[in-house]
């Protein structure tokens, strides 16, 4: 079983498009979406929920009314400003608490829990395309890269039962806590750029970042034709770096008018784009090792 994740070191690369066309492209996969934050790759898949589980990481107080006394020295010993009186005593603003716990270590009369925190959910769905694992954090839930690691390891394990030969993955933009736990255990990544100096700039960083956990790279150039300086730029940092390109993808409307439909490119009828698509393809399975497979 390999493992391949599609990044980028900043949002709105098309990395989720590119991840829904491979998705369909592939053969014999588990489809997985990393991005636990902002998550949208179910927007092209519209997935349909066949398992549902929640997600706990991290502490949070609650104060048990009946026990509290009402004292206020929680409140003027958090450091967070997460503890406040409402006019029927004290209660701790979930937004604000880091979890510290010294409010419950001095409180003299133990009347504050410290329950695991919900932080979200995660799903294993089935798509026209086969089984997608996803998930959704809550705002501000902490420890993406944990939730990250849970997905990874769902995927595996339904892989495993299911005899797949790929775990496709939608990894989360930067070079964040998500992304470092997508690239444990990654056979390959895939950077998706754009001929920008932002974007170039984002590229070294995802560059540095995988040669410093020892994750093979591969670069796609998307909507190279609307800057070759750059272009050029990029091509030659992926040489020096010895990232292939594997693909120089032109802007096309026809990306956009599949994700107005909820379709995936692949899926539009004589698309040009698509040859390219289908060679780059092609260039990943075998830098992944897909093709001894």
């Amino acid at each position: 079983m390999r493992e391949i994740i599609i990044i980028s070191g900043k949002g709105g690369t098309g990395k989720t498009s590119l991840t829904g066309a491979f998705a369909q492209l592939a053969d014999n996969k588990i489809i997985c979406d990393l991005d636990v934050d902002a998550p949208d790759l179910h927007l092209l898949l519209k997935p349909e929920r066949e398992r549902e589980e929640e997600f706990y990481s991290g502490y949070e107080a609650q104060i048990d009314r009946e026990l509290c006394t009402a004292c206020g020295l929680c409140a003027t010993l958090c450091q967070f400003g997460a503890i406040q009186e409402n006019g029927a005593g004290f209660v701790v603003n979930p937004g604000r608490c880091e979890g510290c716990k010294v409010c419950v270590a001095f409180c003299p009369e133990a009347a504050i829990r410290f329950p695991e925190k919900h932080c979200g959910q995660w799903f294993l769905s089935s798509t026209r395309f086969g089984p997608l694992v996803h998930a959704q954090l809550f705002p501000g839930g902490e420890n993406s890269g944990r939730l990250v690691m849970v997905l990874k390891k769902q995927a595996r394990e339904l892989a495993k039962a299911r005899g797949a030969s790929l775990v496709l993955c939608d990894g989360a933009p930067g070079i964040g806590c998500p992304v470092i736990s997508s690239l444990s255990g990654a056979h390959l990544a895939v950077a998706v750029t754009e001929p920008t100096p932002s974007g170039r700039h984002d590229l070294t960083r995802v560059a540095d970042l995988c040669r410093h956990f020892q994750v093979p790279l591969a670069v796609m150039i998307n909507k190279y034709d609307l800057n070759e300086e750059e272009n050029r730029r990029i091509e030659a940092f992926c040489q020096e770096g010895g990232c292939p390109v594997v693909a120089h993808l032109p802007h096309d409307p026809v990306v956009t008018r599949a994700m107005i439909q909820g379709l995936v490119v692949t899926e539009m009828p004589e698309a040009n784009f698509n040859h390219e698509l289908e060679r780059a393809w092609a260039r990943i399975k075998v830098l992944a090792g897909l093709d001894h497979q």
